[in-house]
């Protein structure tokens, strides 16, 4: 039966530290909540960056797996500029120009190369008016894009070239402009110009929308031709970027290495020159997304740390008065032949049940915030892990250890003969 001792000595700790609960309701309601923010800010924060983590990732690879990205001028995210010239000399950079774009379709490791530009517009059809995005694309998008187009088409290579005054309309905006009623052929205008609905997207992107993209999640957006937003809309040229699919078989680097020559012989740079334009590879991509998101999760994981903090002042409060008021039963428990090590390891049980209750409690809020972000944005997949789910537990267990150790330890070196006297 001895094997039996440790998991009585639980069953009694629990116990008493539910006894605690009751006797000292406002110390152990600040002890739960601080232990319940910290697990829940872990849980919540982990769940949705996850599902914001698969919602990008499958946002990259619609483009396909070795498709990068041809700017301007860097995408950087962390730099330091003030937008002059002087602390930004890429602002002189040039224009991606559509030469440039045919030079390097022309090349026999690059698939297809869409021109992108994306911006707003005013939408109105009757009564109906709305700023939304834009996304201003040569024929071939459909490529390097995950979306699905029904009823309806894209727009021709032909039609881009004419320069023909139609569109494609998403989910959110066809459900604003047109509510209920089919939207291929509705005559729209964009910025008072008129353009007909020709197709009818269908795709969420991520929150953090795709790398070249005029918004993310589910916001309204239209799809015009490219050649048609310069020729009719005012379109800022500048803002040109370019998604380039290399050939399978073919590896990124060297499809890299072939446009970086290609657009520095056009650009007439000499040898040691540097690049007057930006090429973003999917790695380099990631490296950026997890270096903004690091930021956000250490933020969250500091918010976590004074939940907990407030949570183990809890813990040492409600057990130093435990320990005092127990004082008497401490002092015959020791005499009976208790060991230091068995009044330890029962008030240790008694801190890690109280900060399970808090544990528990933040982990059922994670999951609820994980289960509403996902069914508000069905875009963001937000799903709590077994790992989190253990993380959380672990956390609350060395919480209820650290912070109770202190008065554990008081407990557990208690003369007998004093405590026996305690009154």
């Amino acid at each position: 039966m001895r094997f039996l001792t440790p998991f009585i000595q639980i069953f009694e700790g629990v116990t008493i530290a539910l006894d605690a609960l009751k006797a000292n309701r406002a110390r152990a309601l600040l002890t739960i909540m601080g232990v319940a923010l910290g697990v829940f800010v872990v849980v919540a924060m982990s769940s949705v960056v996850r599902g914001i983590n698969e919602s990008f990732k499958r946002d990259l690879e619609a483009a396909g797996p070795s498709s990068f990205y041809v700017y301007r001028r860097p995408i950087g995210g962390f730099q330091s500029c003030d937008g002059t010239v002087e602390t930004c000399p890429e602002r002189r950079n040039p224009a991606i120009t559509l030469d440039e774009v045919a030079a390097i379709e022309r090349m026999p490791t690059i698939r297809a190369v869409t021109a992108h530009i994306g911006t707003g517009a005013k939408f109105k059809y009757k009564d109906k008016s709305m700023n939304a995005g834009m996304e201003v694309y040569t024929p071939n998008w459909t490529e390097v894009d995950g979306g699905d187009i029904f009823p309806g088409r894209n727009f021709t290579v032909s039609e881009n070239a004419a320069g023909a005054q139609v569109m494609l309309v998403n989910d959110k905006m066809a459900e604003t402009l047109f509510g209920d009623s089919d939207p291929i052929d509705k005559e729209v205008f964009v910025d008072d110009v008129k353009f007909t609905v020709i197709g009818f997207y269908h795709y969420t992107a991520s929150p953090m929308g795709t790398p070249t993209s005029a918004g993310g999640g589910d916001s309204p957006k239209a799809i015009v031709p490219f050649e048609t937003a310069r020729r009719h809309l005012n379109l800022w040229m500048r803002g040109n970027n370019l998604i380039v699919k290399p050939f399978s078989g073919v590896a990124v680097e060297d499809a890299v290495d072939d446009v970086t020559a290609t657009l520095r012989s056009s650009r007439g740079l000499r040898p040691g020159a540097p690049n007057n334009f930006e090429i973003v590879t999917q790695d380099r991509l990631w490296a950026i997304y997890n270096k903004l998101f690091g930021t956000f999760f250490v933020v969250g994981l500091a918010l976590s740390s004074v939940g907990l903090l407030v949570g183990g002042v809890g813990v040492i409060a409600i057990m130093m008065i435990s320990v005092t008021e127990r004082t008497r039963e401490i002092g015959v428990r020791k005499a009976l032949g208790a060991t230091r090590f068995t009044i330890l390891w029962q008030f240790l049980v008694e801190a890690v049940t109280l900060t399970g209750i808090g544990a528990s409690v933040g982990l059922v809020l994670g999951i609820l915030v994980a289960i509403g972000v996902r069914t508000a944005w069905p875009a963001v997949p937000a799903t709590t892990s077994w790992g989190s789910v253990f993380a959380a537990l672990g956390i609350s267990a060395v919480t209820g250890i650290v912070f109770g150790m202190l008065p554990a330890m008081r407990a557990a070196r208690m003369d007998p003969v004093v405590a026996l006297r305690y009154e």
